[in-house]
């Protein structure tokens, strides 16, 4: 990303690296914050790739699968590389496009994806699989060498929890399990819930440890609660986005309800421009790399 920054003026590279980290820290507590952050920085360098593509993430976490694609296909043009595919053909899936999804997962442009890419995509696919209600084509997918061989590299916490999500949809519970805490084993930065699936399938129950009135003087919950843990959260409707011929799809996926913005956003926005403060913290974006974890596989849907 760097390199494509050399385009721009000195000050204007940095002001758009402060609006990326911005928007990458914030996605989590305030989407539409997030959202405005990113904005700006593609205002400010719509020509530079990392950028279409860090706006285009935040749709994709926001569930904004229309708006997503265009930001990736745009940054796609721009920089000539196709590793945003998979997000591409997860965007179709959030969309209900399942034909397009499998169509696009087999183009030529996925025989150019490097290894980490391509297990990537077989996640994704194996997840159009199951929506389509066919759990054996969602196994076979993913029966691929790297399953075989993976233990803690970055993907393999993912690509573990979704084959136990395959064997799960065809009702292997028992096999599921142990793909489940295979991938609790080699999930080593929490991308995944799988420790709450390996409790789900050994039948533990999770229920709130403390009461209203507890919570709010701090006192201790009796006796009969000391073995309890963490209540389990229950999805969240599906969305639905507009098709790009006007008709409304409903999404397989939805991002974290934002929490409520700050009063003032542009205060925000100008904040990220004019101080150092927001540049620290978070690692530089790169291409390729700009992922925003939420320990959910719905981060890269499964």
């Amino acid at each position: 990303m760097w390199r494509e920054m050399r385009t721009l003026t000195k000050e204007n590279a940095e002001g758009v690296a402060k609006h990326l980290v911005a928007a990458a820290t914030l996605l989590e507590e305030d989407s539409d914050l997030a959202l405005a952050h990113a904005e700006h920085a593609a205002r400010r360098a719509g020509r530079v790739a990392a950028v279409r593509e860090a706006l285009g993430l935040v749709h994709y976490r926001r569930g904004e699968f229309n708006d997503a694609i265009r930001e990736f296909r745009t940054a796609k043009r721009l920089s000539g590389s196709n590793h945003l595919l998979p997000y591409l053909v997860d965007c179709e899936r959030g969309l209900g496009r399942y034909e397009r999804a499998l169509d696009l997962a087999a183009s030529p442009e996925a025989r150019s994806l490097g290894e980490a890419d391509n297990i990537e995509l077989a996640i994704v696919v194996s997840g159009v699989r199951r929506d389509l209600g066919q759990p054996e084509a969602a196994q076979m997918v993913l029966r691929i060498p790297a399953l075989e061989r993976a233990s803690k590299q970055p993907w393999a916490a993912r690509l573990f929890y979704a084959y136990a999500e395959a064997l799960l949809a065809s009702e292997s519970e028992d096999e599921a399990r142990d793909w489940f805490a295979k991938a609790l084993d080699a999930d080593s930065e929490g991308q995944t819930d799988a420790a709450e699936r390996v409790a789900e399938l050994e039948g533990l129950v999770f229920i709130d440890a403390l009461s209203d009135d507890d919570e709010d003087n701090g006192e201790a919950v009796d006796e009969q609660h000391d073995a309890a843990g963490v209540a389990l959260p229950k999805p969240s409707p599906a969305a639905a986005q507009p098709d790009d011929d006007g008709s409304t799809a409903t999404a397989t996926a939805t991002a974290t309800a934002p929490a409520t913005a700050p009063a003032d956003r542009d205060d925000s926005l100008e904040q990220a421009e004019s101080t150092d403060e927001a540049a620290v913290a978070p690692e530089p974006i790169v291409p390729g790399q700009l992922t925003f974890d939420d320990g959910d596989e719905d981060n890269r849907r499964a």
